[in-house]
């Protein structure tokens, strides 16, 4: 068991962009914290950057169920219980297809990741916050402003993105009894490498092309903290942090 004044973390999609920052920034917080994705060596970069930290690192492909019940079984055997889900993981697809060309594989591997991901770690989460001793804990799904306004031929992540608002109510108002808080943070814009192409210009919805701005990352792992740090009597049900000048409240 770990010293209940450490506080244990899950952040998925840990090797890079946004999970990494959060990582980082929960790590150089006190928290301790496992290291999920795909990648080991990704991983073990990301845990390096705070020296002295304590950080697990964990294979882990979210979209399949053996790998997400080994991850959080590796979490509660070293770490005894889990006080938060960062539920980052994810994928935009491939970019520019339009819908009648977009591939039923496509649209299956955005889905998985995307939704199932996060439907398998949160459940996995749930399950042991509600179990351990103090009861309870925090989730915290990645959404994006594509929850609320769409790209073009952006089908497949927006849809996943539109269900995981739903899958993030319903799981705060099943948690009540059981002290778990969920809540989601609908991100817009945050400098990675997701995001790069955005200075070289994307497609606007009405047709023309264009760069726009980016936010530090930082900036969301500070407001990531800032929400996993509350107690559990208060909850951030939904944040959107994005860039200040992007094309959001009026696209389209």
């Amino acid at each position: 068991m770990t010293d209940r004044q450490t506080r244990i973390a899950v952040v998925t999609g840990a090797g890079s962009g946004i999970g990494r920052a959060v990582a980082v920034e929960l790590l150089r917080g006190g928290w301790s914290v496992a290291l999920a994705g795909r990648r080991v060596e990704a991983l073990s970069e990301t845990a390096a950057l705070v020296p002295g930290g304590t950080a697990l690192a964990r294979r882990a492909d979210v979209s399949r169920p053996d790998e997400v019940t080994a991850l959080f079984g590796a979490v509660h055997d070293r770490f005894g219980r889990l006080d938060l889900l960062f539920n980052n993981a994810g994928t935009f697809g491939p970019g520019g297809v339009p819908v009648e060309e977009l591939s039923y594989d496509a649209w299956r591997h955005v889905v998985d990741t995307n939704l199932n991901g996060a439907f398998l770690c949160a459940q996995a989460a749930y399950r042991q916050m509600k179990d351990q001793y103090p009861q309870g804990g925090r989730i915290i799904n990645n959404g994006s402003v594509s929850a609320h306004a769409p790209r073009p031929h952006s089908v497949a992540y927006t849809a996943t993105k539109h269900a995981l608002t739903g899958l993030t109510k319903s799981l705060s108002l099943d948690g009540r009894p059981y002290r778990i808080a969920v809540g989601q943070i609908d991100i817009g814009n945050a400098a990675t490498e997701m995001t790069a192409r955005m200075s070289e210009g994307v497609l606007q919805a009405n047709g023309e092309v264009a760069a726009e701005p980016v936010m530090d990352v930082a900036d969301v792992a500070r407001t990531v903290r800032h929400m996993a740090e509350l107690p559990l009597e208060a909850n951030v049900q939904f944040a959107t942090v994005l860039a200040t000048t992007m094309p959001y409240v009026g696209r389209g």
